[in-house]
């Protein structure tokens, strides 16, 4: 006798009815009846790693913020007229101009500075296009007297990222600055370099130091001392001629090229006699009056010698937008090189002060090893839980999808940094749910119908193929959102939905495309299918019998239910006081490592400049007592 229910029994490939196979069944089927399989792992394997080489590396995102300073020079004008006939106007004027986030200026003695920020994420050319053409259109807004505007571009990119600090116990500072100088002009040579700078100290300088009084005994104002040397020291062309059949030019003038060139120069005429400029004024060829100052030291060390206060020179450089910040870097060293016992004399030496190029590799060389421990830690556990089979699948698709978003970063123009690079680690335990879910499927059909068929593998991709889409587009769902977040902050962690959404993509079709495949080359027997089938039974009754022992009385015996919620209150609470007493720091990323720190001091206005410098000094002396301190530059 029976109770008229039947227990059905399970499909086999010749019992089962025909259905649609899906997409990820039809994905699944041309790559295992094909050998699609295998070149698509070749060229996506290819593609990776051209990407990983391509792909710029970065400290940080490489986000926009528009920032565009407008000079205009006011001869004789005190700051608070600077500040009503120019500041004012221009700030009106930016205002005006769609996506600007802040306008402010500093309007000194002749000369006034308005600074245009736009908003994050707007391009620099159209935003210097915007501030030229209304500029152009109103020029009559600029007060007469006052200087053609001056317009300069500033950036994140502007940040030097590299630079060279030539010292000498030997040359001094105008020297120096000249051997600076042509350094520079061989550095630019290299190719993605941008804006570059020069800091020196005193430069040499012709000073023309004139007697008020013996100027007013011969009658002549500095006016016409001005105008008589700059007419000097000029060349015209007054004319052409032909000789021989040759064209050539009349020049007239010279530049001047001594001090006693100018000494001899006639100034004026006093009672039928020439005035030369040495009666007049005190000429001087030599350093001039410092606006900055650089000093270098150095402790000794390994081939290194001690250096205490040399006079030096930096030279700042830039690197273009989209640039790798370390192939740059190292093709500045390597011309920088080139050019000691050349351009730059065996007196002077070079240091590299700053190499950010250099930094933002160890940084992303330290996360990328990160990355593969994770991997290499996800893979051990699924070894431990599924067999070395699935642990197999896991191991070559998920560094292959890794390799394929750093591939797709690159064609977004995502550079390979610590933000880019964390939402790739985020986003591992996520990207391997898609090729579990698809094996231990397949595993259960395979045991379930006693044939390890590729039929039954189609069938048993298709069964979880639509969930497996859903939870894939429902994970990329929930990432989205923080690529939408306005501010600095929304284009900095934009990298983290967007990678980590083309990751997930590409982990859903991995999981329908070369899964499948990967599985029939590591398939295992129907006997080792029944072993892992009886451990997961002996795990799934250990846990069973755990369970029953913990959560039983925490629900028939109020006391230790109410005891155990109690403690999950406390903790919860603790958990969050813990931000409030500041024994967890709360930062957005992580503090990074830096061998190398500034310490500005602010002088009073006015503070002459060697006042400045024996302070500077003496605060140098005292850092220089520091552990693990190798060299200061003041």
């Amino acid at each position: 006798m029976h109770n008229g229910c039947q227990t059905p029994e399970p499909e086999t490939p010749e019992t089962r009815p025909s259905r649609s196979l899906g997409l990820a069944g039809s994905i699944a089927k041309i790559f295992v009846s094909s050998p699609l399989a295998p070149l698509l792992l070749i060229v996506l394997l290819a593609a990776g790693i051209l990407g990983l080489i391509s792909t710029p590396r970065a400290s940080n995102p490489q986000i926009s913020v528009p920032m565009i300073d407008i000079f205009v020079g006011y001869p004789g004008h005190s700051p608070a007229e600077v500040s009503r006939m120019v500041s004012d106007p221009l700030e009106r004027m930016m205002s005006e101009l769609p996506g600007v986030r802040h306008v402010y200026s500093v309007s000194n003695r002749g000369e006034s500075m308005v600074t245009v920020r736009f908003q994050v994420g707007r391009r620099m050319g159209p935003s210097l296009v915007e501030v030229y053409n209304k500029l152009a259109a109103n020029m009559n807004r600029i007060p007469p007297g006052a200087t053609h505007p001056l317009v300069r571009a500033k950036g994140i990119n502007s940040v030097p990222f590299m630079t060279f600090t030539l010292w000498s116990r030997e040359v001094g500072p105008a020297t120096l600055n000249e051997i600076a100088r042509t350094a520079l002009q061989h550095l630019k040579q290299v190719p993605q370099t941008g804006e570059s700078f020069i800091v020196h100290g005193p430069q040499e300088t012709l000073t023309v130091d004139i007697h008020p009084g013996r100027l007013a005994a011969y009658g002549i104002t500095p006016q016409q001392v001005a105008q008589t040397i700059k007419a000097s020291n000029a060349q015209t062309e007054t004319g052409r001629t032909d000789v021989q059949n040759m064209q050539m030019r009349i020049v007239t003038g010279q530049f001047l090229r001594t001090p006693a060139e100018v000494r001899n120069l006639v100034v004026g005429v006093y009672e039928g006699e020439p005035v030369y400029l040495f009666q007049v004024a005190q000429v001087r060829l030599g350093p001039s009056d410092p606006h900055s100052l650089v000093t270098y030291y150095q402790k000794a060390g390994k081939n290194q010698p001690e250096v205490d206060g040399a006079p030096a020179v930096t030279i700042a450089l830039a690197k273009i937008a989209g640039s790798n910040g370390v192939t740059v870097a190292r093709a500045l060293i390597q011309k920088m090189h080139s050019l000691e016992g050349t351009v730059i004399p065996g007196n002077v030496h070079v240091s590299i002060t700053r190499d950010n190029g250099k930094k933002a590799n160890a940084k992303v060389d330290s996360l990328l090893f990160k990355l593969f421990v994770a991997t290499a830690a996800v893979t051990l556990l699924i070894l431990l839980a599924l067999g070395w089979r699935a642990a197999a699948v896991v191991v070559i698709t998920i560094p292959l999808i890794l390799l394929i978003t750093v591939f797709s970063a690159w064609l977004l123009g995502i550079t390979i940094n610590r933000v880019s690079l964390f939402g790739l680690i985020f986003s591992i335990g996520i990207l391997v749910d898609d090729s579990i879910v698809i094996v231990e499927n397949v595993y259960r059909r395979w045991l379930q119908e006693g044939t390890t068929s590729t039929e039954t593998l189609i069938d048993a991709v298709r069964e979880v193929g639509n969930p497996t889409i859903l939870a894939t587009f429902t994970v990329i769902a929930a990432l989205l959102p923080m690529g939408f977040v306005g501010g600095m902050m929304g284009p900095y962690m934009a990298p983290i939905p967007v990678l980590g959404s083309v990751a997930m993509l590409f982990s859903l079709f991995t999981a329908f495309a070369l899964a499948p495949w990967l599985m029939l080359r590591f398939k295992p027997s129907l006997k080792t299918l029944e072993r892992m089938h009886k451990g997961e039974h002996r795990q799934a009754t250990w846990l069973r019998k755990f369970f029953r022992n913990t959560l039983i009385p925490l629900i028939r015996r109020k006391f230790y239910g109410r005891l155990f919620l109690g403690g999950i209150v406390v903790a919860f609470f603790a958990s969050l006081a813990l931000f409030l007493v500041e024994w967890v720091p709360f930062t957005m990323l992580p503090h990074g490592n830096s061998s190398a720190f500034n310490v500005v001091i602010n002088m009073p206005a006015g503070t002459a400049m060697p006042v400045t410098a024996n302070v500077t000094a003496e605060v140098v002396q005292s850092l220089q007592g520091m552990k693990d301190v190798r060299a200061l530059q003041s």
